[in-house]
């Protein structure tokens, strides 16, 4: 691979895939909306090239992009968080979106498509998930990538593009989302302040964002057409263990309060990705131990702070 594009660039894993690309002398067309803030390090590198760009109008990003590229990785979406993921509307725009990226890497000359789906494709299991793993989505957001992944493999088949869909489970690290567990957990520990949990009896699986970019950059490079990837470590640990690791690396004296509530409603108990397909077509295996992870989301949160 010698020239990538990125769509939704300034995202968690969208920003760490790029760093891993320039680490790897890639080239990077990085797609950002329209006045986004351009403050990662990686756009001083020669080899990023930032393109404003709105999910909405792809069709205008070939004519600035000049070269021929070899990769087009996907995770530009709209209505990620809250009420959102259930707006119909807003989540059917993102399936033709989706389409459009497949077209842009059509036209950009790119021989690969790397999508990011998402766990939410799977709905409620309590199985291990692979690629043939029943999928059964319950919200607007899972059914449209769910659907997004479907037609674009059939659009790319079309067009004679190599595709690939990554379902990502839980993944943590800079720039991630400040309401998820790990996230919102961390800030308050750093903070000093006491935090309420569950009992954590959930099994589940986590992956730092810097392993999930390692993980795209390879299926970029390896991945099988037509394949869909579970992405997260493929081993669980009891949430309360996870919590209990966080609070240890930023101060082991804090009081957690493990018990202090009661279980949502339809609380999903069981969440692994079986990443075996994976490993054997790209040679992917985590290199961050969870711990590792959590040093490395502190030193950035703190650096955030200053």
């Amino acid at each position: 691979m010698k020239r990538a594009i990125v769509t939704g660039a300034t995202g968690m894993i969208a920003s760490a895939l790029i760093r891993t690309l320039v680490k790897n002398n890639v080239e990077v067309y990085a797609l950002c909306r329209p006045g986004d803030a351009k403050d990662d390090d990686f756009f001083k590198s020669p080899l990023v090239t930032a393109v404003d760009a709105d999910i909405s109008d792809f069709g205008s990003v070939p004519s600035k992009i000049p070269e021929k590229c070899d990769v087009l990785y996907h995770f530009a979406w709209l209505g990620t968080f809250g009420g959102t993921r259930n707006d119909t509307y807003i989540q059917s725009d993102n399936i033709k979106y989706t389409l459009d990226a497949v077209k842009l890497a059509h036209d950009t000359g790119c021989e690969c498509f790397v999508s990011a789906g998402s766990q939410a494709e799977y709905g409620r299991t309590s199985e291990k998930l692979t690629a043939e793993t029943f999928a059964n989505p319950e919200t607007g957001y899972g059914i449209a990538k769910y659907t997004a992944g479907k037609l674009s493999r059939m659009y790319a088949e079309q067009l004679g593009i190599r595709h690939c869909w990554v379902r990502i489970l839980s993944v943590f690290g800079q720039k991630g989302n400040p309401n998820s567990i790990i996230m919102s957990s961390l800030g308050k520990m750093l903070k000093g302040e006491y935090t309420s949990y569950t009992k954590g009896e959930q099994q589940w699986d986590f992956l730092h964002c810097d392993d999930a970019a390692l993980a795209f950059y390879l299926i970029g490079e390896k991945g099988r057409n037509g394949a869909v990837y579970p992405l997260g470590s493929g081993k669980t640990r009891r949430l309360a263990d996870y919590i209990t690791a966080m609070r240890d690396c930023v101060d082991p004296s804090l009081e957690i309060g493990i018990g202090d509530l009661p279980y949502n409603e339809g609380q999903v108990m069981y969440l692994c990705a079986d990443i075996s397909a994976l490993t054997e077509d790209t040679g992917f295996v985590p290199e961050l131990t969870f711990e590792e992870g959590i040093i490395r989301t502190v030193e950035w949160l703190k650096g955030v702070r200053k």
